[in-house]
């Protein structure tokens, strides 16, 4: 063994109470009407969760279309716009609905401020599933917002009539700036005082605590995971270098020359057991101590989804 490596943990990590409930949605949905259960898009955003139920039978699809008729189909934790209930409908599928609720109540502000004439404005980045599931939800009045130079020059038919709401897996330094720009060009602006969800602000806040004593930082997710790209911003923010890696095959030896303190934390979509994982390698490569930082505890858990009455 060489020299001595210190490993901090971020807590909490990983799993959020809507990742949970969406993926225990499609193993229950598995259990209960059996093989195989169609999943619109993936479920949650890493590729060994999608992996592990694809070997438990489900069956991912980009369309409804490619879902046959009569079968039962999930979408997922991003939620889908009001076309694509309507059309899964159409096609007679039997649908499961495991769009996380703290995505659910961005959709019931965005149909109330419709309801009221008021024009809506999405602060989130552009063709994410999360996104456009949300702007879908009502029909037309909606425009999406994922910059400051965008906030600065976006037309609203009435300023007087308008209103935001947020992606929930963004930043708040992403979010910040734009609606500081949409309250001084719409000084009547609606909006809540944040819609990203408290797993993601409370991850966000310890990946902060792990940089102060960090010399390098692991974020254990995947890469087209929104939540756990910001980890690694939020991290690199902090002036400390970072890294997105999906599991320890990701990792490069040279990366840890001369380092003494690791910090590791995963996104809302990652397992523990990659955690595990990037622990255990490094342990081949140094001599180990792991510590696990103090962290507010979350107690949050939603119950799993059932096939929707209507699809019935």
């Amino acid at each position: 063994m060489t020299d001595l490596l210190n490993v901090y943990l971020a807590s909490p990590r990983g799993f959020c109470a809507g990742v949970e409930r969406a993926i225990e949605t499609v193993k229950l949905s598995l259990s209960k009407y059996g093989q195989p259960v169609y999943v619109l898009h993936e479920i949650v955003h890493n590729k060994h969760v999608i992996d592990e139920l694809k070997q438990a039978g489900a069956v991912f699809v980009e369309h409804l279309a490619d879902v046959p008729n009569g079968e039962v189909c999930v979408f997922s934790a991003h939620g889908v716009s009001l076309g694509v209930e309507s059309y899964a409908k159409e096609l007679g599928l039997r649908t499961v609905d495991a769009t996380c609720p703290l995505v659910t109540s961005v959709h019931r502000m965005v149909e109330k401020y419709h309801q009221q004439g008021t024009e809506v404005i999405i602060v989130g980045h552009h063709n994410h599933p999360e996104v456009e599931g949300t702007a879908g939800r009502v029909q037309g009045g909606v425009q999406i917002v994922a910059t400051e130079e965008e906030a600065e020059h976006i037309q609203i038919s009435d300023p007087l009539a308008v209103g935001y709401v947020t992606q929930t897996t963004l930043c708040k330094k992403d979010v910040e700036g734009i609606i500081a720009i949409l309250k001084k060009r719409f000084p009547g602006i609606q909006g809540p005082r944040s819609n990203i969800c408290f797993a993601t602000q409370n991850r966000q806040d310890a990946v902060r605590l792990l940089a102060a004593k960090s010399e390098l930082i692991f974020v254990v997710g995947s890469k087209n995971s929104s939540n756990s790209n910001r980890l690694r911003e939020v991290a690199s923010s902090c002036k400390v270098k970072a890294y997105l890696v999906d599991d320890y095959e990701d990792i490069e030896e040279k990366w840890l020359s001369g380092v003494k303190t690791i910090g590791i934390t995963a996104g809302a979509s990652a397992p523990e057991r990659l955690v595990e994982g990037v622990i255990s390698w490094l342990g081949l490569k140094r001599q180990v101590v792991v510590e696990e930082l103090d962290g507010v505890e979350e107690t949050i858990h939603f119950q799993p989804a059932l096939i929707s009455e209507h699809s019935k």
